[in-house]
């Protein structure tokens, strides 16, 4: 089942103190985009969360639940969708993710 533009709009939404976000088409889902960075995926109208030290210490390791966002997939935060009217909370949760991931890799141009 595919996620609903809709869904990806009003996260994109919340998420706007964390900076330059927007969400990406992929693979018939949604990439979450922060500064550049994937820092989230939009699968099955579900909000998964890239894992990182920084995110699961923001989270509480006693609230943190992990899935794969789709078969084959390492396993993600995931994040209740109540979770997403808390717009400070979740912009904060972005920030602290997008810092600790390293910069995409240039792909090389083909001549």
């Amino acid at each position: 089942m595919a996620s609903n533009q809709s869904t990806v709009d009003y996260i994109v939404d919340q998420l706007s103190a964390a900076g330059a976000v927007s969400g990406r088409k992929m693979f018939g889902e949604y990439g979450i985009f922060c500064d550049g960075k994937m820092a989230a995926l939009v699968c099955d109208d579900q909000l998964f969360v890239k894992p990182t030290p920084g995110g699961r210490a923001f989270i509480g390791e006693d609230q943190i639940e992990e899935a794969p966002p789709y078969p084959g997939a390492k396993p993600c935060l995931l994040i209740d969708g109540d979770k997403w009217e808390n717009a400070e909370w979740l912009s904060e949760l972005v920030l602290i993710t997008t810092r600790e991931l390293p910069l995409p890799k240039k792909k090389n141009k083909k001549v």
